[in-house]
């Protein structure tokens, strides 16, 4: 009997919905072992977006089987998550009730099936509704305070495209030509779901994709007019190609050789040059010391909940606190292979304190405060010199990534 058409996407959704909630995986992690059976390149990428909007909306989507059943179904049983599945595919990506119930259901049998059939069919028959802005879950809303309202209107919709370009001035040239936006000197900002491989500009190196605020760490360094510049934790190379391409000498090092291998992938790409490393800065001994150095340190990454929303379930007190100790290891390590006068760019794409403001007391050297000028229109400092993102800041422009980042002086 011919399996039906569209269920091997929704199966892959369900394994990656299992993967991030009950084994605590990234969804980039998730999709290897979820899509090995599907071979389509639009049904993967269907995969991945259903999974991708249940887990962005996945406190609204509950509210709302929660509210269509006599019983409350257990977090984790699969009646549950199959009903995540399917309200994601008809409330936000817009398929059909009558094709969402043919491609969802036979995931199920017995009496989970019908249970699952009658709970969105009595979903439907009311129109159910999402709020404007999804609501987090209650813990990352009381770790990120004041700024958690702000945050989730952040993360309604998947992020457009960033671009960062090797020639500056190429910027106004291509966002005409391409319908985008120039939020920053040397960047492109494009609607989401532009093919990139498509877009002119990419085979010969011309940009790469880079979200606009992980481009603010290597644009405080400036020029580099042949001065050395260490990138640690380099891969998969957005801030080591900036920084080759502002005239630094760049030594990227990085521990992971799957992602040097994009690095250097990149570099082979734009044709810019760079030193490249791979060593655990935990225990390398640079030859010399640097004018230079930025970290964009290992982190939770609760700052790209956009692109990445398994981070709102994954992340807890454990995994915080496990990186930052790395955080501070690391700051300590960077701090000492400084010239005198060095400057050290510090950077995280997290929303948590303990891994942004909280670094910074435990590293002896100086801070070297940011100014507006220095940051896109619409982006100012704290008053004590550094820079916190998140995804709500700019929202009339598409929003950004959320990153802390401090400039600091030996």
């Amino acid at each position: 009997m011919a399996e039906t058409p569209g269920l091997p996407a929704r199966r892959a959704a369900l394994h990656m919905l299992d993967a991030v909630l009950r084994r605590g995986e990234t969804l980039e992690q998730a999709e290897g072992a979820a899509l090995r059976g599907v071979r389509a390149a639009p049904d993967r990428a269907l995969a991945v977006a259903i999974a991708s909007e249940a887990l962005r909306w996945l406190v609204d989507f509950d509210a709302l089987i929660d509210g269509a059943t006599q019983r409350r179904l257990p977090d984790d049983a699969k009646p549950r998550a199959v009903l995540r599945l399917m309200l994601a595919q008809w409330l936000r990506l817009g398929t059909p009730p009558h094709a969402v119930i043919a491609t969802a259901l036979p995931l199920l049998g017995g009496g989970p099936r019908r249970l699952a059939h009658g709970v969105f069919s009595t979903l439907a028959k009311q129109g159910a509704a999402l709020p404007k802005v999804p609501t987090l879950p209650e813990a990352a809303r009381a770790r990120w305070g004041e700024a958690a309202a702000r945050i989730a209107a952040g993360l309604a919709d998947p992020p457009p495209l960033d671009l960062a370009l090797r020639d500056p001035g190429d910027a106004t040239p291509l966002a005409v030509q391409l319908g985008g936006e120039s939020l920053a000197p040397g960047h492109v900002r494009l609607p989401r779901g532009t093919p990139v491989e498509q877009l002119p500009g990419f085979a010969d190196g011309g940009w790469w994709v880079q979200d606009l605020a992980a481009s603010l760490p290597a644009r405080l360094l400036g020029e580099g007019q042949g001065r050395h510049v260490l990138d640690l934790c380099a891969a998969p190379g957005g801030k080591t190609l900036q920084l080759a391409a502002a005239g630094w000498q760049v030594t990227a090092l990085d521990v992971s050789k799957r992602r040097l291998d994009l690095l250097k992938d990149n570099l082979k790409r734009t044709g810019l040059k760079a030193g490249v490393v791979r060593a655990d800065a935990l225990t390398w001994e640079p030859r010399h010391r640097f004018d230079a150095i930025l970290l964009d340190a290992p982190c939770t990454a609760t700052g790209t909940a956009r692109r990445h929303p398994d981070v709102l379930h994954r992340i807890g007190p454990r995994q915080i606190a496990e990186m930052a100790e790395l955080q501070t290891a690391l700051l300590a390590r960077a701090a000492e292979w400084l010239k005198p006068g060095g400057v050290l760019v510090y950077a995280t794409c997290s929303l948590e304190r303990e891994e942004g403001e909280e670094q910074l007391g435990k590293v002896g050297l100086d801070l070297l405060p940011i100014t507006a000028e220095e940051l896109p229109a619409g982006l100012s400092p704290a008053p004590e010199g550094w820079v916190r993102t998140d995804p709500g800041m700019l929202p009339e422009a598409g929003g950004l990534d959320g990153f802390f980042i401090a400039r600091l002086r030996a």
